[in-house]
Formats: structure tokens, C-alpha cells, sequence
């Protein structure tokens, strides 16, 4: 699967996106976050490079709050990477989100093992009154590591 680069809208700054870059990794039990290279928000190429780096025994999971307009799970796997983005409407204005198969929203079932089927992850991310870092740090509670990104994404 070819992977594009994120393109903030016509018209945006060619600075940094703002928003955030987390890994999410859990070893023998117990879930450890820690900030991705800012990179990963404006290539997700280098996102996945970072993710597969980490080489964990246990689950790997990267989480980026793009532009704080919506959010991107992503999740290496063995034939390749498991995407899933929060808003569809935003592959209007994003290559990244446009790069997430199948339309809309990729893999609803990307976190089913750690505890967040695929039915609530969607409701999750339809819920419009709720931040990308709103639904992040939901998905963090949910999967059991909420207080491990918050510590990540409070203390930038």
C-alpha cells in the first residue's frame, strides 16, 4: 500500500501541523507511551517507520491528533499496517486521510483485542461534540493506557 504524506489545507502555514504524535506500546502486561518524532504528523511513512522500530512483543500502537481537527490510529502488523481515521470528511482537505482504506474510516476493528470493539470505536469517533485529544484520551482509558498518554501529551 502506498502511503502519502499529510498536506495541511490550501492555504495553511507551512509550519508544523498542531495536534500530536503518540506510541502506545505494551510489554509483559503493562502499557508505556511515548512521543513520536514530529514527523509523524506530517509524514505517515515516518510514522510507521517509528512505530516498527519499536519492536515490541506485544501490541504497538501509533495515535495522531492531526491539525486537531481529527485523529489517525495506526497499527503495524505482520502483512503490513492497520489504519483508521475519525473523520472521512477529512480526506477532502488531507492526503493522510484520504490514504486510509477502505473508505471511510479503514480498519473499525484496529483495537477489538485491546478491548475496544469495532461498534464503539465507531460511535467514538462520530462523536462531533468530542476533540481529537477528547477521543484519543477515550480510546486511551478504554484499551487501559489513558494515564499513560495523558502524562505523554500533558507534559509536551
Amino acid at each position: 500500500m502506498a502511503v502519502q504524506s499529510i498536506e495541511a489545507p490550501a492555504g495553511a502555514q507551512d509550519t508544523a501541523l498542531p495536534g500530536f504524535a503518540v506510541a502506545a506500546i505494551r510489554e509483559e502486561g503493562r502499557w508505556r507511551c511515548a512521543r513520536m518524532a514530529a514527523e509523524a504528523l506530517i509524514d505517515l511513512d515516518a510514522a510507521i517507520t517509528e512505530l516498527r522500530s519499536l519492536r515490541s512483543t506485544g501490541a504497538v500502537l501509533g495515535l495522531l491528533d492531526v491539525d486537531d481537527e481529527f485523529f489517525v490510529l495506526l497499527r503495524p502488523t505482520p502483512g503490513g499496517v492497520s489504519l483508521m481515521v475519525s473523520d472521512a470528511v477529512a480526506a477532502l482537505d488531507y492526503d493522510v486521510a484520504a490514504d486510509v482504506p477502505p473508505w471511510p474510516e479503514g480498519d473499525l476493528a484496529i483495537l477489538a483485542d485491546l478491548g475496544l470493539p469495532a461498534d464503539e470505536l465507531e460511535v467514538l469517533a462520530a462523536e462531533s461534540e468530542l476533540y481529537p485529544d477528547e477521543q484519543l484520551a477515550a480510546i486511551g482509558r478504554r484499551c487501559g493506557f489513558g494515564d499513560a498518554l495523558a502524562e505523554v501529551v500533558d507534559g509536551q
